[in-house]
């Protein structure tokens, strides 16, 4: 299968820019047939293991793993967004579907392990209560270093990061890019070019319960969605985090920079995502320091592609984790 330029992109200027300036082309991926298999509702497969490593600071990190039989062809650690934990979005069961990137991944080859931050799924928060965007990037990093240890070779993992989690996944990236060979931005939010607004923050942890309603919102495009899979996923999410996790100094993301970026660099979301949309795109990619670079557009999908387009996903990821070295290109 070929990639095809996308015939259904909507935001003409997007393309527009890195056509004609840049020389580079936004792709979505057709249509895919995902493979049906038939799970229980769990939180998780019997092949997704949670190990506890330790972050620098000596708090437990809850890391889930799921290998391949043999040798992996790589690893690639996960990193979930701002309100829901690793499982409800990279090992989700749904009747009758496959939408566990996990296993789909592990099906490809790679040792894969997704994150729980603190406060979310599996690892307690902290003594303060609070994350902030240097804590979660210093955890992303810890689990990295794990993982690599661990591999053949202790080669580096990819680091993927979905949403908030993409921000964060820079940030690692940015402090220190010897820990991870490849970075993924999946549904980025962080506009550089139009720095969000820090709101005031309370002086302790607010705790407000999570809401069924809000585990549904990023669904939109119902037409793209596998059946059941919306349901299973909200209640997957509100028995995972019952509590939104409270998050301070959020201005620490003003440090993010794309030219500081010289990891071979992945961005990829849905056509319809309405926040990757207004994440300032085309600057952040045509500014970003590496020319190893790719952008991938997933044709019918929204904010949770992954779940709606899983195969498509993991093929846009497994992609480019296996595109040619620039030592083998001619």
């Amino acid at each position: 299968m070929t990639h095809t330029r996308d015939r259904v992109m909507r935001a003409a200027l997007w393309a527009t820019v890195l056509l004609n300036l840049l020389g580079v082309y936004i792709v979505a991926l057709p249509a895919l047939a995902a493979p049906h298999a038939t799970h229980a509702q769990a939180s998780a497969s019997a092949r997704v293991q949670r190990q506890d490593i330790v972050a620098d600071d000596g708090h437990r990190l809850a890391l889930w793993e799921a290998r391949p039989a043999g040798t992996p062809k790589g690893e690639i650690v996960l990193l979930h967004g701002r309100t829901w934990s690793a499982l409800p979005n990279f090992d989700l069961h749904a009747p009758g579907q496959q939408v566990s990137v996990m296993e789909a991944l592990v099906a490809k080859g790679y040792a894969v392990y997704a994150l729980d931050q603190r406060g979310y799924g599996s690892t307690p928060r902290d003594k303060t209560g609070w994350l902030t965007p240097l804590r979660a990037a210093a955890d992303a990093e810890a689990a990295t270093d794990w993982v690599a240890a661990r591999a053949p070779g202790k080669r580096r993992p990819a680091l993927l990061g979905y949403s908030r989690g993409s921000a964060t996944a820079m940030l690692a990236t940015q402090r220190h890019p010897e820990k991870m060979s490849s970075l993924i931005m999946y549904a980025p939010y962080y506009n550089i070019t139009k720095r969000p607004e820090v709101p005031a923050e309370p002086t302790t942890p607010p705790r407000v319960a999570t809401t069924r309603k809000a585990a549904g919102e990023d669904f939109l495009t119902p037409a793209s969605t596998p059946p059941g899979v919306k349901d299973a996923y909200v209640r997957s999410a509100v028995k995972s985090d019952t509590v939104r996790v409270d998050w301070r100094h959020e201005e620490q993301f003003n440090a993010l920079n794309p030219l500081k970026i010289h990891t071979p660099t992945l961005i990829l979301h849905g056509e319809a995502d309405p926040i990757a949309k207004d994440a300032g795109l085309p600057t952040f990619f045509s500014m970003l320091g590496t020319v190893d670079r790719e952008w991938v557009v997933l044709a019918k999908s929204d904010h949770v592609a992954h779940l709606e387009r899983t195969t498509a996903f993991v093929y846009a990821v497994t992609s480019f984790l296996e595109r040619p070295a620039v030592s083998q290109l001619r």
